[in-house]
């Protein structure tokens, strides 16, 4: 159980989390490139622009503390775990005072995260509301212990990956980048691999499981996050030996794409330009190599509870936020430089997720299951016909 915090001591831990950035009156007449660390400990590079940005995220995250902690303060420390319904025909059918107040929470609750969870109360509420702590409930308490003790010194395919992505993960980070921190991402890494040997390990989860470790701050509780992550929250198959469920995805996606931003997808076709170029990153990274940290972990306050349809929203966002340029290039390396350059620079998570959301429009986690359901034939079919291919030049060879 955790405990409640005063508003004295949220609002000093928010103020110390949160300092105010201040370029150099140098950098400021001359507008120039500066570096700064984030929240999380991440190098970032801007220009005075950028910051004045940040600051003002910044900001917008303080009065958000205050937010939760009065939440917290009138309805108790753990308020969003109250049951909850679906929707506000079911509380009217149901004809229950409780139900409506469900109701009345979870709205409330689905607008607050999207606003972003305040980062001193993100591992809790993550752990809670992601499944984590349902997940971890089942099994013995020594489990995660027991699994790393068990795995140590085993090598097999996944570990030799592991070991060769520990050095290239986040490079320069002053804890992932270093032995301690090497060897805690590893042993969430292979303890998943063996917990989980369909999956076992595919390059993208370093990234992932990288930034849920500065996050959760454990490295137990990032291991449950990760599970809850790859086994309820994302579609199955997404980091399996043949990426099917990744191929999925990027056919949904380009399909979205065209229904949601067309002028955009038939610019892009007409460049012979294949979306996946760039959206497969996003996805098998959740965007965390992508997006400044503190954008992407406010993508994944909301992927941990309205679900994978998130990253769609996002990926969708990014390309129309930058309609009007991405519609007068002419080469694909054009389309490519834009696209990294805005994640690189988006430091407004509220801007990002207002285009999602409001801009993209409606799209439920079933409408998308459908899609998934139309495209994967077609991919097990292509994947089929690649190993039938592969077999063919491997028995040429012989």
């Amino acid at each position: 159980m955790f405990s409640t915090q005063s508003k004295t001591d949220l609002a000093l831990e928010l103020q110390t989390q949160f300092p105010i950035l201040r370029p150099s009156i140098h950098s400021r007449r001359a507008n120039l490139t500066v570096k700064f660390q984030d929240l999380y400990g991440f190098t970032v590079e801007g220009n005075v622009d950028d910051v004045n940005v940040l600051n003002e995220v910044r900001e917008k995250v303080r009065q958000q503390g205050r937010v939760w902690w009065a939440l917290e303060a009138s309805k108790g420390a753990n308020w969003y775990l109250q049951p909850q319904v679906s929707s506000i025909s079911q509380a009217i059918v149901l004809k229950s005072s409780l139900k409506l107040s469900a109701l009345a929470n979870s709205i409330t609750l689905k607008k607050l995260i999207r606003k972003g969870i305040p980062p001193v109360l993100r591992p809790k509420v993550w752990f809670s509301l992601s499944g984590a702590a349902k997940k971890k409930s089942t099994v013995p308490e020594s489990y995660y212990n027991d699994l790393t003790k068990a795995v140590d010194g085993k090598v097999t395919h996944a570990t030799r990956q592991i070991d060769h992505d520990l050095p290239r993960t986040f490079p320069g980070h002053p804890w992932l980048d270093t032995p301690e921190g090497h060897a805690a991402l590893r042993r969430v890494l292979v303890g998943y691999s063996f917990r989980e040997s369909d999956v076992g390990y595919f390059q993208g989860l370093n990234y992932v499981a990288a930034l849920l470790l500065l996050v959760m701050k454990t490295e137990e509780d990032a291991f449950w996050m990760l599970a809850v992550l790859l086994e309820n929250v994302l579609v199955n198959d997404c980091y399996t030996n043949n990426l099917s469920g990744c191929h999925v995805e990027q056919r949904v996606f380009k399909d979205l794409l065209a229904k949601k931003c067309p002028r955009i997808a038939a610019h892009l076709e007409a460049l012979e330009f294949d979306v996946s170029l760039v959206a497969t990153e996003w996805f098998l990274c959740l965007f965390s190599k992508s997006l400044p940290s503190e954008t992407t972990l406010r993508v994944w306050d909301v992927l941990f509870y309205e679900g994978a349809k998130v990253l769609f929203h996002v990926a969708l966002a990014i390309f129309k936020m930058k309609e009007d340029e991405l519609l007068v290039t002419h080469q694909v390396g054009d389309v490519i430089n834009i696209l990294q350059r805005t994640t690189h620079h988006l430091f407004d998570p509220d801007e990002l997720l207002t285009v999602a959301f409001d801009q993209i429009g409606f799209m439920t986690t079933n409408t998308i299951s459908k899609q998934r359901k139309k495209q994967e034939p077609e991919v097990m079919k292509d994947l089929d016909q690649r190993l039938r291919r592969l077999n063919s030049l491997r028995t040429d060879d012989k």
